[in-house]
């Protein structure tokens, strides 16, 4: 289910008329899937190759920076009263992941969330500026890059999830299916992962225009999609979704909750305002995983995830979550499950706290055939969040 049907639970005109009525917004974190991109690689008999995409696999389109440039206008429109005009180092910190898509996606954001005036300008023909991205090598990212690939009990998890009776189910109903799009794909292995890349091509080509082949009607790309939307499920949830979160996405919320738990203090020399961060899909589920908030589609591009601090009347913090994944409508907000949509710091933190690990390497330790996990409350939500 959409976040539109399962999550939006107060109007967005209600949301933001309390917020300045009634309390201050005193910190913003924004995590964004990188804008349209090229596919990552391409299948055997796919008429499009790596020569037929201007800068080869995997990197950012011209649609992509506008969109991108897109949404940093949008946060410059909603976050006017907050943020300075001009840029302001004190004020907003940028980490990426180590991807040109992401790190090129975070510099149009940013051209867009700060244009040059003034003193800025450094050139009258250029309306743009430079601004830092921090980032990581791929292999030491522990924060922006899911699945991590260092977490043997994650594996163990994957291969459960695997043989449950939802997966096999789903991969007895489309097995014939998988087969097809195999063969059609000249892919030697039949499986999902092998139709994923199929599905990858074709969507990313669709976008920019190309001639599918003859093989690719309506119907193949709308069960292409519900395969591809019932893997990020399968990653992240469906089985023992806590412990996954405390494995995955929970390093992340983990990070965002630390945040959150310092500018609560309303220290005066504090100056920080904004957090971004530009990632991916993935990181976006593993994300609204580990918070029970993920509805179910695949994040889409330059879709953005905003975790907003606020200070009550009466002084206490909250915390409010919205949902960017439509540039032709407001925001959605998100609920977390157990709490309002303004929900007191003190209980976000509780409610969260299930979904992070205090020693993510000893939980990622294997465990021995029929052990149980004792490192959570475990899973009381198995399924998929966005299904119910």
């Amino acid at each position: 289910m959409a976040p539109a049907a399962a999550l939006l639970l107060l109007s967005t005109t209600t949301v933001w008329s309390l917020a300045a009525a009634e309390r201050k917004l005193v910190f913003v974190t924004v995590l964004f899937r990188h804008g349209d991109r090229s596919p990552i690689q391409a299948y055997p008999t796919d008429p499009y190759q790596e020569s037929s995409w201007p800068q080869g696999f995997g990197q950012l389109s011209q649609e992509g920076m506008r969109q991108q440039f897109e949404l940093g206008q949008f946060l410059r429109t909603r976050y006017k009263d907050f943020l300075n005009e001009s840029y302001d180092r004190h004020e907003v910190w940028v980490r990426s992941s180590d991807y040109d898509r992401t790190l090129m996606s975070a510099q149009a954001n940013l051209a867009g969330l700060y244009p040059p005036s003034g003193h800025q300008v450094f050139n009258p023909d250029l309306n743009w500026q430079p601004i830092p991205v921090h980032t990581v090598p791929q292999d030491q990212d522990r924060l922006l890059i899911f699945p991590q690939k260092d977490c043997p009990r994650y594996s163990q998890l994957m291969n459960e999830t695997k043989h449950t009776e939802e997966v096999q189910n789903i991969t007895a109903e489309y097995q014939d299916f998988i087969e097809f799009v195999s063969n059609k794909s000249g892919q030697n292995n039949t499986s999902v992962e092998n139709v994923l890349t199929v599905q990858d091509a074709l969507f990313c080509e669709s976008c920019h225009n190309m001639t599918p082949p003859d093989w690719v009607t309506p119907d193949v790309e709308q069960k292409l999609c519900v395969l591809k939307d019932f893997s990020y499920d399968v990653m992240f949830g469906v089985h023992k979704q806590v412990e996954k979160s405390r494995l995955q996405g929970g390093m992340l919320l983990a990070e965002i909750i630390k945040d959150l738990s310092q500018m609560a203090s309303w220290d005066p020399k504090q100056r920080l305002k904004l957090k971004m961060l530009s990632a991916h899909d993935t990181t976006l589920v593993a994300l609204q995983s580990s918070l029970n908030v993920y509805g179910g589609k695949q994040p889409p591009y330059a879709s953005c995830h905003m975790v907003e601090l606020y200070r009550e009347d009466d002084g206490s913090p909250s915390v409010a979550m919205l949902f960017r994944n439509d540039s032709g409508v407001p925001p959605y907000p998100l609920q977390l499950p157990g709490c309002g949509f303004y929900c007191p710091l003190d209980r976000f933190l509780n409610l969260t706290a299930p979904s992070i690990s205090s020693d993510r390497d000893r939980e990622c330790q294997l465990l021995a055939e029929g052990a149980e996990s004792g490192s959570q409350e475990e899973d009381q939500q198995t399924s998929r969040p966005g299904g119910q």
